[in-house]
């Protein structure tokens, strides 16, 4: 177990959720890295392989720079079968994942990968989401907020996507983008107490 004292935290994510996240339970990183990374799926990838893949590369990555900190790097992916949506970067890549998602259960893994003293710790959490079926206007509404703008699967389910969502099926901080109860076992066992 590292000493806690001088224990450092690189949080790998360029996320501002995840920061936010962490803060909610009392961890507060001590720098914010954005892993410089090609998160590009490579042919016939399942969902879970690419999650714990680009979680491992980010984690790899910064931990080149930082080798004596404790590196917590996540990626969220959202999927329906073995189809990965993408993060919506445009009106057009938005409409697309809603109208695919509309009516449909999907899910929401994210791969947490946490490296301390050349250890490496991946956990994945998976929750089920079902959005009810969306009209025309839902989707317009909802392309107007712009908060689907880089999120996976054109959605946050912190905003006003919420209203489509009538149930979850697991951890609701896992859809956001971080999986607390999960985060927290790993950080603890890595010598990181939240408060």
């Amino acid at each position: 177990m590292p000493d806690v004292k001088n224990t450092r935290l690189i949080l790998a994510s360029a996320s501002p959720r995840r920061l936010q996240l962490l803060k909610q339970i009392g961890i507060v990183p001590d720098e914010v890295v954005a892993a410089d990374i090609d998160e590009t799926p490579h042919k016939a990838e399942d969902p879970v392989k690419y999650a714990q893949r680009i979680a491992l590369e980010k984690a790899a990555a910064v931990a080149l720079t930082y080798k004596d900190a404790v590196i917590l790097a996540a990626d969220t992916v959202v999927a329906c079968g073995r189809r990965i949506f993408p993060k919506a970067e445009d009106e057009a890549s938005a409409k697309k994942c809603l109208e695919h998602l509309s009516g449909r259960r999907h899910r929401v893994y994210t791969a947490i990968c946490v490296i301390a003293g050349g250890i490496v710790k991946i956990r994945l959490v998976m929750t089920h989401v079902k959005f009810r079926r969306l009209n025309d206007n839902d989707i317009k509404a909802y392309l107007a907020t712009n908060e689907w703008h880089g999120k996976a699967g054109g959605y946050a389910i912190q905003g006003s996507a919420e209203r489509f969502i009538p149930s979850i099926n697991g951890s609701y901080s896992n859809v956001v983008g971080l999986p607390l109860a999960e985060t927290c076992q790993l950080l603890g066992s890595a010598g990181i107490k939240g408060s």
